[in-house]
């Protein structure tokens, strides 16, 4: 978001900028398929610590057009898996998820030394963000947001 944007900005990491639940929609050929995944919000994307053989990951494979839905918001994105946990492109990141997700990552459920571990990147297209009885609708491509009352 740019400078005028600092309000939307603010709240999208005060509500996502943390372990948050959101639900990723995918399509699984003509139908809808959704689940809550355990999601952190930077910079206009959501990151996901996943399964590179998981149908969420497969259908995205298929295609790429997501939607999610959190706290009071609702936008549509591109799903892509941007590698393992260790690759090298992933070591600033991860670090951040590891802290972020620290509560459960490692419990068990989450296995870097399988191949397949990946993370799932979601850059947000567009969306609408509700706060205190105002919209917001996000374009998240252009970095605009505009104030609906």
């Amino acid at each position: 978001m740019n400078k005028k944007n600092t309000k939307t900005l603010s709240l999208m990491v005060e509500r996502f900028g943390h372990d948050a639940l959101i639900s990723v929609a995918t399509l699984d050929g003509k139908r809808p398929a959704v689940r809550i995944v355990n999601s952190y919000y930077e910079d206009g994307s959501f990151y996901t610590v996943t399964y590179a053989l998981s149908n969420k990951m497969e259908q995205i494979k298929r295609n790429s057009a997501v939607a999610v839905c959190g706290e009071w918001f609702t936008a549509h994105g591109i799903g892509e898996n941007i590698g393992h946990p260790r690759d090298e492109e992933n070591i600033e990141l991860m670090a951040k998820l590891r802290e972020v997700f620290k509560e459960w990552y490692y419990n068990g459920h989450t296995n870097e030394e399988d191949p397949y571990t990946c993370i799932l990147r979601i850059r947000l297209t567009d969306g609408i963000l509700m706060s205190h009885g105002t919209r917001y609708d996000i374009n998240f491509s252009e970095q605009e947001a505009t104030k609906n009352i």
